[in-house]
């Protein structure tokens, strides 16, 4: 399972990236799950992040979900029309 952090806006999207993909790739089996429920402050930038995470995972022919995801970025997702990109577990 892969763990947002708290914040994640376009400060630290790169880093946030980098760590989130290195855990990824460090990860087993088919299944990944990015964990957005610590999530209180973040803008569009956490999309582009979990969209190149579910690049990655798709790359290493894994399937991806987000699980605990804040309303507000799930209606980031909505209107930029990404929301059907990313597998929503509540």
């Amino acid at each position: 399972m892969l763990t947002l952090p708290t914040v994640l806006t376009h400060a630290e999207a790169r880093s946030g990236l980098a760590d989130l993909c290195q855990a990824l790739r460090a990860s087993t089996g088919d299944e990944v799950v990015a964990d957005a429920g610590k999530l209180e402050r973040f803008d569009s930038s956490a999309l582009a992040v979990l969209l190149a995470c579910r690049r990655e995972a798709l790359m290493l022919n894994r399937s991806f979900a987000v699980r605990r995801c804040p309303p507000k970025l799930r209606r980031l997702a909505g209107l930029y029309g990404v929301e059907s990109l990313l597998g929503w577990v509540d």
